[in-house]
């Protein structure tokens, strides 16, 4: 460390301190008592060093403890000064105002800790932050969300297009039970509808569609039954919906009266908005030539796992030039958690055993209005996930003729399903986890990849659920 006197003069007692780490990384920020940890102070990379990261700082005389957050992870450096206290192991400096302004460095000294600030930023003997919000400035966070406003308000959904690819469609006049089976054919948890007789995309079918109607199936006062499923076309289905949807709870929001969608040349901004604002999880990007929207062509479906896929893309190597990149995920007020003993409980996460049953599992996924459960043991750590789209492998064999969903366990029908994610190399990706020290920047990075939709928050090591963190989260987050 060297230290110089401040231009000027500056205040009495304040020195700017040079810090160095020399160990490597993407991005390298600074945090210590000095700044009473409040503040993430970003490291410049040295010129012709790709290991040496440094910043300059004024401190005042006294003891000082610092630390180094290194691509989202805690660390001291281990040639420089440090001492072990409760809360881990922290770099040290003693720096005395004398008249050759070096500062003295001890090894293992005792210092007072500021230890309100300091559990208030992180506890690092596990790496794992506590408490509330770690601080960028509003500034920082202003400018953040500025320019990645600007990216998404210049970019459109055309980028959202691949080379090659497709996307399935259903006819409206489609009998329900064999849209069910194309669904589970295809491995997918959703398709548009097209109507022939108006030429038009007038709706989709997911798989919620098909959580309601096995409810149906399952209710002794229904009269939708087995048979009606060969016969029962989507257009019936979709227009006695709006019905059911009153009877789930009485506050379901109405059915809207056109399909979303957007257009090829409608940008990012607009497109993710669409679908947060709709509580959606995909819009069809439909484009026709004519005026008055006739012979519409289906060119893809859009996600908010797209759109952040282009976010990280373009981001990936100036990440640092978006500051709030680099909170750790605990230090956002976003997602559900798990309360804390003797916290006020926020949004609340729905959690199942594997033995419950699948009824109860639909219900929950309903009425909580979120489309996964993570599935814990006694311990509540993580053993799998059920989502809405599971309910497509009940159609593998016809399975869903035969069963009580009153009786089968959220466990059988995970392993109905097995097949099903092994054959689309699948299941490795619908249970992924993150802990809450994972910066946002790493979070995301994970949420783009194909067929990640949530990552659920665990604690290191013993992996008990302590959270879950969905796309529509880190969007409502990103833009404010």
């Amino acid at each position: 460390m060297e230290s110089v006197r401040e231009a000027g003069g500056g205040v009495t007692g304040a020195v700017l301190m040079r810090f160095v780490w020399t160990h490597g990384g993407r991005n390298v920020f600074l945090s210590g008592s000095f700044n009473r940890w409040g503040e993430l102070i970003p490291m410049s990379p040295v010129e012709g060093c790709p290991n040496v990261f440094q910043a300059i700082y004024g401190i005042t005389h006294g003891n000082h403890q610092y630390k180094f957050l290194v691509d989202g992870e805690w660390r001291h450096d281990e040639l420089q000064p440090y001492t072990t206290t409760e809360y881990g192991i922290l770099n040290t400096i003693q720096f005395n105002m004398e008249a050759n302004f070096n500062p003295e460095m001890i090894p293992g000294s005792s210092m007072e800790l500021d230890n309100e600030a300091f559990t208030r930023l992180v506890s690092v003997s596990d790496g794992t932050l506590t408490g509330g919000m770690l601080s960028i400035s509003e500034a920082d966070l202003q400018v953040s969300r500025h320019r990645i406003s600007v990216f998404l308000t210049t970019h459109t959904a055309y980028e959202l297009l691949p080379q090659s690819g497709k996307v399935v469609a259903l006819d409206v006049d489609l009998p329900v039970k064999q849209a069910f089976h194309i669904l589970f054919e295809q491995g997918i948890p959703m398709a548009p509808l097209w109507d022939f007789s108006r030429g038009q995309f007038v709706g989709v079918l997911s798989a919620l569609d098909f959580i309601l109607i096995l409810r149906e199936l399952g209710n002794n006062g229904s009269d939708f039954t087995e048979e009606e499923l060969d016969t029962h076309t989507i257009s019936a289905w979709k227009e006695g919906k709006s019905y059911l949807n009153r009877q789930i709870d009485g506050h379901v929001r109405a059915l809207p009266r056109h399909l979303i969608h957007a257009g090829p040349y409608d940008n990012l901004k607009e497109v993710a908005l669409r679908i947060l604002q709709n509580e959606v999880a995909t819009v069809p990007i439909i484009h026709s030539s004519s005026e008055d929207g006739s012979f519409p062509q289906l060119l893809h479906l859009a996600s908010l796992s797209g759109i952040l896929k282009c976010i990280c893309r373009y981001f990936r190597h100036c990440s640092g030039t978006v500051p709030m990149l680099q909170l750790p995920i605990g230090a956002i007020p976003m997602g559900s958690w798990v309360p804390s003993i003797g916290e006020p409980s926020g949004r609340p996460l729905a959690m199942l055993r594997p033995s419950a049953s699948l009824s109860s599992a639909l219900n929950l996924l309903i009425q909580a209005q979120v489309s996964s459960i993570p599935i814990v043991d006694e311990n509540d750590s993580l053993i799998d996930i059920y989502c809405r789209s599971d309910i497509t492998a009940l159609a593998k064999d016809k399975i869903y003729t035969h069963i009580n969903l009153n009786e089968m366990t959220i466990n059988q029908a995970l392993q109905l399903g097995q097949d099903v994610y092994s054959s689309y190399d699948l299941r490795s990706q619908r249970c992924q986890m993150c802990l809450r020290s994972d910066t946002l920047h790493k979070v995301m990075e994970r949420l783009a990849n194909p067929g990640v939709r949530r990552l659920v928050i665990v604690e290191a090591g013993s992996n008990r659920v302590e959270g879950i963190v969905t796309l529509s989260d880190i969007f409502r987050f990103l833009l404010g």
